[in-house]
């Protein structure tokens, strides 16, 4: 079993389910991820860092099967543009390797969450732990309140 991370840690304490799974690191994206559990890429979620037009990060989470519009998420929030910085520039922004960003281990940076509205059509989703080759199984409900996210259409 992985150590306690800060993102289990914080879902112990608000008493939310989840299941820990866990796989090779080098394994670094959510069908990566979703192929190695024999998942439909359905359900397991990729998260994105993505710049506002005021520059500042938001926290994207796209199924693995789909991808990030941007002009669509763009205007699903109310911006006229959105970019996605480079790999170290997230990496830097976040603290966390590319593969285990993760909404749940942000927390403490408050950083806007959005979740692709093609969740809701789940009970369940995978999502990255905050470190590469864990990631946590909760309810999409439980996502979305503990991340305050907001649902959108980003794919």
């Amino acid at each position: 079993m992985a150590t306690k991370l800060n993102s289990m840690r914080m879902l112990d304490q608000r008493k939310i389910t989840y299941t820990v799974r866990e796989y090779p690191d080098t394994i670094h994206s959510a069908n990566g991820v979703a192929d190695y559990f024999n998942l439909s890429h359905d359900l397991v979620y990729k998260t994105l860092v993505v710049m506002s037009s005021q520059n500042k990060p938001l926290l994207v989470l796209v199924a693995g099967s789909r991808e990030l519009d941007l002009k669509l998420f763009a205007k699903s929030i109310g911006e006229k543009r959105v970019q996605m910085p480079l790999h170290k520039e997230a990496e830097r922004l976040t603290g966390l390797l590319t593969g285990g960003i993760s909404a749940l281990a942000l927390q403490h940076k408050n950083f806007p969450v959005y979740l692709d509205h093609t969740a809701l059509e789940l009970d369940r989703i995978l999502v990255s732990a905050g470190q590469r080759g864990v990631n946590l199984e909760l309810a999409v409900a439980d996502f979305i309140d503990v991340t305050k996210a907001t649902v959108v259409t980003a794919s």
